[in-house]
């Protein structure tokens, strides 16, 4: 952040201290056209904002990040030889899939727990947020999405989340779900590889829909790009421990290798 940043931070306005991650990890800086965005992967807090009123057993669940979609990433990086970042901050903090300023981006009540840290915010505390977690995430794709276009080099953009296998007490029966807005390419490929292999459940935008109003990474990385992307939504309980993780990942590179369009 250079001297203003040191300034901002001894007058005590910015909100990761100096000895806190940054942002975002770039875990792997790959040959292949894959891009992999891992929104989700953190579950930290920053020391400033304390527990925001959430307990420790809540921190562990789904409301702060998406288990075990890191773990998966990065093995899938490896597998596809591909670039991957990681976003470090827990999605109470500012969660880096939604719109700033929208309903979903800093949420008070998340599916029914609330959120007491996050009640009142003043434009400040949700600015801070904005500047210091979010847009710091999002320059960094920006910017290898840029080296990538300029370079010439083919870029094919898959967004890593996960979900759980029971939403407010109703089984979910997909194993693993493909999202997309506007443009499906690269989930109907993928789409029909997966039901080829005839033993999983596919959602095709289940277990949710990407859009405008509720995501950020694909319309405006892929979408406005004219990039291949998709989404891919994993169970959670396939994915909470490594050896599903490895398992997982290595059935995506395989179905990702022959959809590459």
């Amino acid at each position: 952040m250079g001297d203003s940043g040191q300034a901002l931070r001894s007058s005590g306005l910015c909100l990761l201290a100096d000895d806190e991650p940054a942002a975002f990890v770039v875990e792997r800086v790959g040959q292949s056209p894959y891009v992999l965005i891992c929104d989700h992967a953190g579950r930290r807090l920053p020391r400033a904002l304390g527990d925001l009123g959430v307990s420790p057993a809540d921190l562990q669940r789904h409301i702060a990040w998406d288990i075990g979609a890191a773990g998966m990433a990065r093995v899938l990086a490896q597998r596809l030889d591909a670039f991957l970042i990681t976003q470090t901050w827990s999605r109470l903090a500012i969660d880096c899939n939604r719109p700033p300023g929208g309903p979903g981006s800093i949420v008070a009540l998340s599916e029914n727990t609330p959120i007491p840290g996050n009640r009142d915010l003043s434009a400040h505390d949700v600015q801070q947020r904005i500047r210091e977690i979010f847009e710091p995430y999002h320059a960094r794709i920006h910017a290898e999405l840029e080296r990538r276009a300029a370079a010439g080099e083919a870029t094919i953009l898959v967004a890593i989340h996960s979900f759980t296998p029971i939403y407010q007490s109703v089984a979910r029966p997909w194993h693993v779900g493909l999202l997309y807005n506007r443009d499906r390419r690269l989930a109907q490929a993928l789409l029909a590889e997966m039901h080829s292999d005839g033993r999983w459940v596919v959602g095709d935008n289940q277990p949710y829909a990407a859009s405008d109003a509720t995501d950020y990474a694909i319309p405006v990385h892929g979408e406005q790009r004219g990039l291949l992307h998709v989404g891919i939504e994993m169970r959670q309980d396939l994915i909470a421990e490594a050896a599903g993780q490895i398992e997982w990942a290595e059935r995506l590179a395989d179905w990702l290798g022959y959809c590459q369009c």
